[in-house]
């Protein structure tokens, strides 16, 4: 709302309304200014009668337009209880809203409030992604949500930033990956010039049918969003082919999130080593400490002539540095305890954000916040995709891959492994529990080995990379001698990660091919009765497999290269 109209009977701003009640410490809707407000607050002479011989006669509803108080009490006559969307009477709802970033995801959780759901939930963009991810994250596993930042620039607000009639790229895209036990979380930037290969992809028409789009070898990344009529769910299918990672969900914003939720938090610190003035970009700034919101934001987010050697992978920092300073200011006690700035967040966010069918209202995005309200930002981390300029090139306009650095990095996400050192809350009871289980997992691996003539296994594709069956039986036996080995295709259902499945009297068959595979401890599933004389064991090859002789074991944090780049979220950098 604008500063003329502010005021206005006719044209109160809720967020301005919601005061605390200090009998409850609940914020409640005041709109002292409303007459009818007023009218209710005030008990007819005819209601105060007929409340010494009767009970007063349930309060009116208030009206949709606005979220109903929060359950804790108020004024005589006051609705104190229950919200629009059904459910127990008074149930707390946390919202958790994302938009243009992982900021909001952090944050949602931590305030509470009664909201107007169905306005929410009609500021939402959802998509089809005809199956692609694994269609939801789950309560106590990993999850992982891929966040796409798309330069397309249609629509109100992102008139004139180049191209007008650009179909839309993905532009900044993060996979974010939270922990098993909710511990911690990586942030993995891939770099949008990265060259790789974009697989066929299904996609969704206005009209309900289904259209098939064909592979693309040696592209860019950026173009898996938004070229050839490809939409959020061939991005997220590119994702899993290049990390081994399946995307649970994802969520994707324009250029309005950036300007919408900066200015909604009242402004982003940023700190610069030296002045910038970017004519692309607009972005003009003197040395120190700014508070950016608005197209100032934008500007600050988008350059790439203004800091480091003008790349994208520098690009790239600069966005981590300031999504960072992002959470933190939402995360803190100015934010935290101001309804206004709470309301207009959940407005920026909501029309901001495009989200997949899994994650498409208001209570679903509820749920995911409370998944991740409690990660202490010391255990966020952002990091990128490890990279090389590009060999082929004589002019230096793509990279790809750097294949020794990545291939640890991206084991460790696969093995919900921390990139931090995560001090645990456990009790000591439960870690004890934790340190037998495991003990007892790890003594799976002792003990004799059987010759490799000797194993007898299927192969079967439960969620590896294409023909990662195939390309394992002849691993085994042309290189390993593992020659009673076969290939089953694909499995009957995929799996999270890759394991071994065996009789007990197939032991030693099962050390000798995880000695081969790399698997750990945990890859192993041992039956409780004995197999037959020449029934083959199951090898189900999962997401976590990349390729036969590459170990599946992730690198402790302290393991990991020097050289691949890390950033927790609670520290301040200052943009060089």
């Amino acid at each position: 709302m604008d500063a003329q109209s502010r005021g206005r009977a006719d044209e109160i701003d809720p967020a301005d309304q919601w005061v605390i009640n200090p009998r409850t410490g609940h914020y409640e809707l005041r709109l002292a200014d409303s007459a009818e407000q007023q009218q209710r607050q005030r008990p007819s002479v005819s209601a105060q009668r007929r409340s010494r011989t009767a009970p007063a006669p349930a309060p009116a509803a208030p009206s949709p337009a606005v979220p109903g108080p929060r359950r804790g009490g108020g004024p005589p006559g006051r609705r104190t209880g229950r919200s629009r969307t059904g459910g127990g009477g008074g149930r707390k709802k946390s919202l958790v809203i994302t938009g243009g970033a992982l900021a909001f995801l952090l944050v949602g959780g931590s305030v509470a409030g009664y909201l107007y759901y169905q306005h929410l939930n009609g500021n939402l963009t959802i998509t089809d992604t005809a199956g692609a991810g694994t269609g939801g994250f789950r309560k106590n596993e990993a999850i992982n949500i891929l966040v796409i930042g798309t330069d397309k620039r249609s629509g109100a607000g992102n008139e004139g930033y180049g191209d007008a009639n650009s179909l839309g790229h993905a532009d900044t895209t993060i996979l974010f990956h939270v922990a098993k036990d909710r511990s911690n979380a990586t942030a993995l930037s891939i770099p949008r010039d990265l060259i790789t290969d974009i697989p066929a992809c299904p996609t969704k028409q206005p009209d309900g049918s289904t259209k098939e789009i064909g592979a693309t070898k040696g592209t860019r990344f950026n173009n898996s969003l938004g070229q050839e009529g490809r939409d959020a769910g061939c991005t997220m299918r590119t994702v899993k082919a290049l990390t081994g990672i399946e995307v649970d969900n994802f969520m994707m914003v324009d250029f309005n999130a950036v300007k919408n939720l900066s200015t909604a938090v009242g402004g982003v610190p940023v700190c610069l080593e030296k002045a910038v003035d970017d004519r692309d970009s607009k972005l003009k700034l003197g040395a120190g400490e700014h508070r950016l919101a608005g197209e100032e934001a934008l500007a600050f987010v988008r350059t790439r002539h203004a800091f480091g050697n003008e790349s994208d992978l520098d690009r790239i920092k600069t966005q981590q540095a300031f999504l960072s300073s992002m959470m933190r200011e939402m995360k803190s006690k100015e934010t935290l305890t101001s309804p206004k700035k709470f309301f207009s967040l959940a407005e920026a966010a909501t029309k901001s954000l495009t989200v997949d069918q899994g994650l498409g209202s208001i209570d679903k995005l509820t749920d995911l916040a409370g998944e991740l309200k409690d990660i202490d930002l010391k255990n966020v981390t952002f990091t990128t995709l490890p990279v090389l300029d590009n060999p082929a090139e004589k002019v230096k306009a793509t990279v790809v891959l750097n294949q020794e650095l990545a291939d640890p990095l991206l084991k460790m996400v696969r093995g919900d492994v921390s990139l931090t050192e995560v001090e645990k809350k456990e009790a000591a009871a439960k870690e004890s529990a934790d340190a037998d289980a495991k003990a007892k997992q790890d003594a799976l691996l002792q003990g004799g080995r059987a010759a490799a003539a000797d194993v007898r296994v299927d192969v079967y594709n439960g969620g590896g990379p294409k023909g990662s069956a195939s390309t394992t039986l002849n691993w085994l036996q042309n290189t390993k001698g593992v020659s009673r080995s076969s290939n089953r295709g694909n499995a009957p259902a995929k799996v999270g990660a890759t394991q071994l499945e065996y009789a007990p009297n197939q032991a030693d068959q099962a050390r000798a091919l995880a000695d081969l595979l790399g698997l750990q401890a945990t890859s192993m599933k041992v039956g409780t009765a004995d197999a037959a004389a020449k029934t083959p064991m199951k090898l189900t090859l999962g997401p976590d497999f990349r390729e036969p002789g590459t170990p599946l074991t992730a690198p402790a944090p302290q393991q990991l290269p020097e050289n691949v780049q890390r950033t927790e979220a609670d520290k301040a950098v200052c943009v060089k």
